[in-house]
């Protein structure tokens, strides 16, 4: 599904989605081309909990947590660099 799509069968709510198809622009922004709304959530602070629960089990998954009242996913892209120790990074700048 696209943004428009997944906003007029979900509206006014809360969501886990995944990116199964995106690219990041020459401005870092990330565009997702296609997305699966993976569970709805009963406000901000549950969607953040699945979120949090899914990019655990699964690292290497583009999940983010959104609201459908947004007209669009403005998802800006930071590059980090460094050396990662447990869950802490040690942050360089460029």
């Amino acid at each position: 599904m696209i943004w428009q799509e997944v906003r007029k069968l979900y509206p006014v709510q809360w969501l886990v989605i995944e990116a199964l198809e995106a690219h990041t622009t020459s401005d870092n922004q990330r565009q997702l081309d296609r997305i699966a709304v993976i569970e709805t959530c009963s406000d901000g602070q549950a969607a953040m909990q699945v979120y949090r629960r899914l990019h655990q089990q699964f690292p290497l998954r583009e999940f983010y947590f959104v609201h459908t009242s947004r007209e669009k996913l403005n998802i800006q892209e930071r590059r980090w660099v460094g050396i990662r120790r447990g869950s802490n990074a040690i942050r360089v700048k460029e």
